[in-house]
């Protein structure tokens, strides 16, 4: 009962948290370094699995995080992952640990969702069908959506992939860049230019400058009174059970 009125609390405050009916989806190749500016833009704790930006009131959704503590907490090495999948039983059972944390993900989004709290959602960018559908049903609620873009040339992906815990090495990771990068134009044309938002991560940019301009444009949407007419009715709705 307690953690059923905690819950009820939680979705009655949303009408009055920061950053309410926004959500932003993160997208970017192998190496881009998404997570980072996502946590650099948003002041997200570092590697939480359910991590809030107190300055924004947005929520952060990523199913990595989760992934990652979940498998170190049953034993298995992440920078390992190349080799399990060679062993179907071994597989078998990292697969299990990944559905898991994206169940313990989804229910976090479900109760984000149910107080139309705001959100950084994540993800790689590599399926613009998923994100158009993610987007659809997030604005069927009142959310205004917008993305942010991270960008890299090819060297840098690469580079950056190998330094990684996690790599999939160079002619994967070339792959899976030229892949992203035909997404671009289909993302610009999903959110619309006003709400795309494009950080070069590449090494050797400005990387100030770059996040700088990100910031402020995303501050300014955070900001900006909710345009979905559906936001507005709920809201309204909400604040008349008050």
């Amino acid at each position: 009962m307690k953690h059923v009125k905690l819950f009820e609390q939680f979705i009655s405050e949303g009408v009055n948290d920061p950053g309410i009916l926004k959500a932003f989806f993160m997208a970017g190749g192998p190496g881009s370094g998404k997570s980072y500016v996502a946590t650099e833009l948003f002041d997200f704790p570092k590697g939480a699995i359910s991590s809030v930006s107190y300055a924004t009131g947005l929520k952060l959704v990523n199913n990595d995080n989760s992934f990652e503590k979940q498998i170190k907490d049953a034993g298995y090495d992440i920078g390992k992952l190349a080799d399990y999948a060679k062993d179907p039983e071994t597989w078998s059972k990292v697969m299990d640990i990944r559905n898991k944390a994206k169940g313990t993900t989804k229910r976090m989004q479900d109760n984000y969702i149910g107080g139309r709290l705001g959100q950084v959602i994540d993800g790689t960018g590599k399926d613009p069908e998923k994100i158009a559908n993610q987007a659809k049903e997030l604005k069927k609620l009142g959310y205004d959506v917008a993305m942010i873009f991270v960008n890299t040339d090819v060297e840098t992906a690469v580079k950056r992939d190998a330094a990684r815990e996690r790599t999939i090495g160079a002619e994967e990771a070339t792959k899976y860049w030229k892949l992203v990068q035909r997404n671009i134009g289909k993302f610009q044309t999903m959110f619309g230019k006003k709400n795309f938002l494009v950080v070069d991560n590449s090494e050797g940019k400005d990387y100030k400058s770059e996040t700088l301009r990100a910031y402020r444009d995303a501050t300014k949407f955070t900001q900006a009174p909710v345009d979905n007419s559906k936001a507005k009715k709920w809201i309204k709705s909400e604040k008349s059970k008050k």
